[in-house]
């Protein structure tokens, strides 16, 4: 074999290899040269696991924000009444981060409720009562209101619960979650809306959250 048919040989051999280190790796299908694939935040991966993912989050929390936007104390309200989220109990197994179901129910509601609803941001106290106390001593002033006002109650509170129950055999894994989210009267205490989903997996492996 002359040197030209060598260098060919060797061409083919290392075309072969690159592009047999395309195939699939532990169940990941990329094409060739493309490290990550950009997917739908509703859109079912192909890493996937038993657990809560993206797109039960976004299916979730769309239907509660539809559901609490149609009830009567919301629709029919003269004066679009404050909620206050509390935060999202986790009883599942899966370590995620529970707030997010209620950061993304907050921001469809900002969104879609066309003014029907407001949230008083408790996340911020401590800076908004530094804020008023500064104004107080008239050390800073604001352009809109020079006046330091109190700051509003809450008509409602909007919180959330995640349940899950979890079976393992030599089969695999399956895990059913139970999604629930309420909207109790802050005067009276009363439940006035509440509404659920349910999701339930089955798969050969189980998955690490995080």
């Amino acid at each position: 074999m002359n040197s030209s048919s060598r260098l060919l040989a060797a061409g083919l051999l290392a075309g072969a290899a690159f592009f047999s280190g395309c195939a699939t790796t532990a169940g990941v299908q990329n094409p060739c040269g493309v490290a990550v694939t950009e997917m739908r935040p509703d859109e079912r991966g192909f890493v996937a696991g038993t657990g809560i993912e993206s797109q039960d989050m976004v299916a979730v929390t769309d239907k509660m924000a539809r559901s609490i936007l149609g009830i009567a104390p919301i629709a029919r309200a003269q004066v679009p009444p404050s909620i206050v989220l509390e935060p999202v109990v986790n009883n599942t197994r899966f370590p995620i981060n529970k707030d997010i179901f209620l950061t993304r129910l907050r921001t469809q509601l900002n969104s879609k409720a066309m003014g029907q609803v407001s949230f008083l941001d408790r996340e911020m106290m401590k800076t908004l009562e530094r804020e008023r106390e500064l104004k107080r001593s008239g050390q800073v002033t604001s352009s809109s209101d020079p006046r330091p006002v109190e700051f509003g109650g809450a008509d409602y509170f909007l919180t959330g619960k995640l349940d899950g129950m979890t079976t393992r055999t030599s089969q695999g894994t399956s895990d059913y979650v139970l999604y629930s989210f309420r909207l109790t009267d802050a005067r009276t205490s009363r439940i006035v809306w509440e509404d659920s989903a349910e999701i339930k997996k089955q798969g050969l492996e189980d998955a690490a959250y995080r």
